[in-house]
């Protein structure tokens, strides 16, 4: 009776043990916690979204393509369990930052038009809700989502053949394409020194790499105007600035991407040409076209 009893406190003991590593384990992955100022709420929850337009020079086939990118940020309400846009409110909805951003460019006879989808929250300190990555091209589409939900669960599809159907599961950690959202609620929140992150999924997509976490190391510095956020990916051979508006909204003003490929420098840039907001779910009529030049987009 004696031995039994010692055994329970002992097998008691370890569980607590197991389970305060976990909780530390759980809580080293966290974020800080958002403090949404006055200034961001005025801004970001008046029921328009910001629409920016830049244009693309994209790195494809090591050959430089000009197209157009988008970044079209809004807040919204955001069901937890489903990880889908709420079509009601209701107290369990989280607000979400959302980022829709869209590449389109032409290689040779052919079009690529890239989408990728962000919802990261505005409350707590847990990194990006889901996230979704579709590509399109005359030889096939690819697809990717991950839902954040105990830890990072992962669906993929491509037509090719090595990479075809996947379901991973992954430890929670940052995420790049996380961090353009995570850099409009506040770029002080942005992780600096070394760091494990999962790159851009159109990133993974586009080079066919392995879809999981790589050692990175995140900086900022300062140009004549504007703060730039710079991360390396010494494996990838991999590096992304963003040159953003040090004060708030923190505008994003371009972006450079810089991937080293035997020997050679291949290089993707964004510069802004327009920016308005507006409520454009609304602006769904021909007499609304007008907006697509003041973007730039004809």
């Amino acid at each position: 009776m004696k031995k039994s009893f010692c055994f329970l406190l002992y097998t008691f003991g370890l569980a607590i043990f197991f389970t305060a590593c976990k909780s530390d384990i759980k809580e080293k992955n966290l974020l800080p916690d958002r403090q949404l100022s006055e200034n961001f709420k005025s801004y970001w929850f008046a029921g328009e979204a910001e629409i920016t337009t830049y244009e693309l020079e994209q790195s494809r086939y090591s050959e430089a393509r000009e197209g157009t990118a988008v970044l079209i940020y809004v807040t919204e309400d955001f069901v937890p369990d489903l990880q889908v846009k709420a079509d009601s409110q209701n107290q369990e909805n989280i607000p979400v930052l959302k980022l829709n951003a869209t590449k389109n460019f032409i290689t040779g006879i052919y079009p690529y038009s890239i989408m990728e989808s962000t919802f990261y929250p505005l409350e707590g300190n847990s990194h990006a809700l889901k996230i979704t990555a579709s590509i399109q091209e005359w030889c096939g589409q690819v697809y990717m989502q991950l839902n954040n939900r105990k830890g990072f669960d992962l669906v993929s599809h491509s037509y090719f053949q090595k990479e075809a159907d996947q379901n991973l599961s992954l430890s929670n950690t940052y995420l790049e394409n996380e961090l353009w959202t995570q850099l409009r609620v506040d770029p002080n929140q942005l992780p600096v020194g070394e760091f494990e992150i999962i790159p851009a999924m159109q990133f993974i997509r586009l080079a066919h790499i392995d879809i999981k976490a790589y050692s990175a190391k995140g900086e900022f510095f300062q140009d004549e105007k504007w703060s730039v956020y710079q991360i390396k990916y010494p494996e990838l051979k991999r590096e992304l600035r963003i040159w953003h508006d040090p004060n708030f909204p923190y505008s994003i003003e371009k972006w450079e991407e810089i991937i080293l490929r035997d020997g050679v420098e291949h290089k993707t840039t964004g510069s802004k040409m327009a920016q308005i907001k507006s409520a454009y779910w609304n602006k769904n009529s021909n007499k609304d076209l007008p907006l697509r030049d003041t973007l730039n987009l004809n």
